[in-house]
This record gives structure tokens, sequence and C-alpha cells, in this order.
């Protein structure tokens, strides 16, 4: 068991850090322009696949609380079926992760073609359009849903000091075996040593992790 000291973070400093930040700024939209073009015909299939297995939207947009509390829409995939947001009320008995995060891992909602694109973690690659467009990092803290920020506490909100991304410390270590503090508690680490080698280190980490699923669900 991990011994998770709570850190508390400096805003002033994580706000400032400008070089890091417009460099980051610079990678990400570069890096999601060329991969959102070089990856296109890989969205063309996955679109058709998961049309075709139940005739639904193969895109699904979710609202999300991005830097400083504010709201933005997340693209991806689609992986559950159509009602999905409307059956969470029913699931909430078997919900496997303490605090506020919502996670089952037999998830009745998952799709055939759901499960295989969250094992690979394919569900994820719409992100890159809220990458290009500001709204997410390539690596970050993941975005919350603003049910769960109605149940942080001050320190848990120190998440959302930092743009949101795709992948990040949390993901390419403990990702579900992790609890709700622990998810925190990685973000946090992560914001408070971040820049471009740490980075980088996780794009490299999260390659892996695609190639060799960790405990995605």
């Amino acid at each position: 068991m991990l011994s998770m000291k709570q850190i508390q973070l400096n805003e002033s400093k994580v706000q400032g850090r400008y070089f890091y930040r417009s460099v980051k700024r610079l990678f990400d939209i570069v890096a999601s322009a060329i991969a959102l073009i070089i990856l296109s015909p890989l969205f063309l299939f996955l679109a058709i696949k998961i049309k075709h297995e139940d005739h639904g939207p193969a895109f699904y947009s979710q609202e999300r609380i991005g830097k400083d509390g504010k709201p933005f829409k997340m693209y991806k995939f689609r992986s559950m079926i159509v009602n999905a947001d409307q059956l969470v009320e029913q699931l909430e008995e078997q919900n496997e992760i303490d605090g506020a995060m919502f996670k089952i891992k037999d998830d009745p909602r998952i799709t055939k073609v759901g499960k295989w694109i969250r094992k690979y973690s394919l569900d994820e690659l719409p992100q890159l359009w809220n990458v290009l467009i500001g709204n997410m990092s390539l690596v970050g803290p993941r975005p919350p849903l603003p049910i769960e920020v109605a149940e942080y506490t001050d320190y848990d909100k120190q998440r959302l000091l930092v743009i949101p991304g795709c992948t990040g410390l949390w993901q390419v270590t403990k990702r579900n075996d992790a609890d709700f503090d622990e998810m925190v508690w990685l973000d946090i680490i992560y914001i408070n040593n971040s820049g471009i080698w740490e980075d980088f280190k996780i794009l490299v980490k999260t390659i892996g992790v695609v190639v060799n699923p960790n405990s995605a669900y």
C-alpha cells in the first residue's frame, strides 16, 4: 500500500512556469494535429465497427470539468450502449471505487466493440481534438465529471489547477487498480513535479500501456 502524504500545492508557482506551459501547448498542437491526420483511417475503421454493432452514434461527448473548474465537452468513441448515462443510478450499488468516482470492472453497459477499444484505450483517441482546441493536454490529470467535482474536498480540487490530460501518471502506473484517493495523490505528485522531461516519460510509458494493456476497463 502506498504511503500517501497529502501535498499542498503552491498555486502561484503552478500557474507560473510560462516557458514550460508555452512549450507544452506548442507540442500539444503539433502532436495532436499530426496524430489526427495519421490516425484518420483508424478513426474511420472504428467508427464503422461501432456503428455496425448497434447502429448508434460512433462518437460520444460528455461534459467534464477542466482547468479552474471550467466545464467543456470531452469526446470519445462510444464504448457503451446509447442510454448508458441514464443507468448510472441503477448501478450505483455495484460501484467498485471509493470516493468521487464511478467504475465497474464488468460494466453491463459496455458493448462488445467497446470492451475491445477500452482495453487498448482506443476509445480515448477523439480527445486529440480536445487537445488541438486547447481544453485538454496530452499529459495531465483526467478531467472529472461535474457530479464527481461536487464531492471534492479542497485538497481534491488541486487536480483542477492545470489543464486536464489524455494520459497521466495515474494511467501509466496504478490505473484502475487505484482508488480515488490514490488517483488524486498521483495527480498532485505529477502537478508538483511536472516538466518537459516528466511529460515525455509519461508519453513513452503510455505507448507501452497501449501495446501491453494494464488494468484498463
